[in-house]
């Protein structure tokens, strides 16, 4: 690993942890990164996972005004998004590596499409919040827990799915709801950690240490600015960048 290498890491890691934040889509930033330096794809992915782990924690800090009064709902539907990461996690050190080149690609088309739709889903949302129970009902568990699968398989894009989810099955407002999305996305990843580090130290999975250092180092510093400074960034320019980084880990996964 170079002083380019280092520095691409790095600058991936605070770009993902800024748009986890704000978005939802960070992987779609230090997934293809790692995949493009040569990294085997399940090992990127592995990796990319725990180094967004501190990310997640900075980006649910700078949101903490807008999580007062919502520990209830957290404790339930994060029981949802640990069980799926559990189960998540499973399948991608289960599955071979050849069915994740299959699956990720498939998966980052749909992250993709998810990111380029979300203004008309939140337009969705906010015209159908009133008619909806203020607690979400026992299909929004299910549907976290669905998402936790997810993001534990891949996840890019899963705090996206998750605030289209929340938004519309909560009373509540966008942006506490875009809280609540930060918490339950780091439940996943931390989640998902947990089991690579197990099977990393009884089993075989491996795991890049400095690629995580480097991920966890540049997330830290872009969750903080996410919570700050992300709601100026135009949400077009934003979903442009993350559109063409996903189609290039889509054209490096296919050679």
């Amino acid at each position: 690993m170079d002083v380019l290498d280092v520095a691409a890491i790095f600058a991936a890691g605070v770009a993902a942890g800024g748009i986890n934040t704000i978005v939802g889509s960070g992987s779609l930033i230090t997934f293809p990164t790692l995949v493009a330096l040569g990294y085997p794809p399940v090992v990127a992915n592995v990796s990319n996972n725990i180094g967004l782990v501190p990310g997640s924690v900075t980006g649910a800090y700078g949101y903490r005004r807008e999580l007062k009064g919502q520990r209830e709902r957290l404790l339930r539907l994060g029981t949802a998004s640990f069980t799926g990461a559990l189960i998540g996690g499973a399948l991608l050190l289960g599955l071979p590596a050849s069915a994740f080149k299959i699956i990720v690609p498939v998966l980052i088309v749909i992250a993709l499409v998810l990111v380029v739709v979300q203004p008309r889903l939140q337009a969705w949302m906010l015209a159908r919040r009133e008619n909806h129970h203020p607690h979400g009902g026992p299909w929004l568990w299910v549907g976290v827990l669905a998402a936790g699968v997810y993001g534990g398989y891949f996840g890019a894009a899963q705090g996206i799915v998750l605030i289209a989810m929340l938004g519309i099955a909560l009373d509540d407002d966008l942006q506490r709801v875009n809280a609540a999305k930060n918490v339950l996305s780091g439940v996943v990843n931390s989640a998902a950690t947990l089991l690579f580090i197990g099977m990393s130290i009884f089993g075989n999975t491996r795991i890049d240490w400095r690629a995580v250092l480097l991920i966890a180092l540049g997330s830290t510093v872009g969750g903080v600015l996410g919570a700050k400074v992300g709601r100026r960034i135009p949400p077009l320019v934003l979903r442009g960048v993350i559109v063409v980084v996903g189609l290039v880990a889509i054209i490096n996964l296919l050679r």
